[in-house]
């Protein structure tokens, strides 16, 4: 079976990371949820500020370390 590679597109790419980064910040946030290890006072977009962070600070740590 031959499949055509079809070259990449950056939009396709940078979907995919915005959809897959919501999805695992929504697991996350139920997974803290459940547990109780949330404050109560805190809602998704906490979590969702603080995962960012972490991507955000990951990305500078690549950056400099090049």
């Amino acid at each position: 079976m031959k499949f055509k590679t079809k070259a990449t597109n950056s939009l396709d790419k940078k979907i995919g990371c915005v959809f897959m980064y919501l999805v695992f910040t929504t697991i996350l946030y139920f997974i803290l949820k459940l547990l109780n290890k949330l404050p109560g006072s805190w809602n998704y977009l906490h979590v969702l500020i603080l995962t960012l962070f972490i991507v955000l600070l990951g990305t500078l740590i690549k950056l400099l370390l090049r």
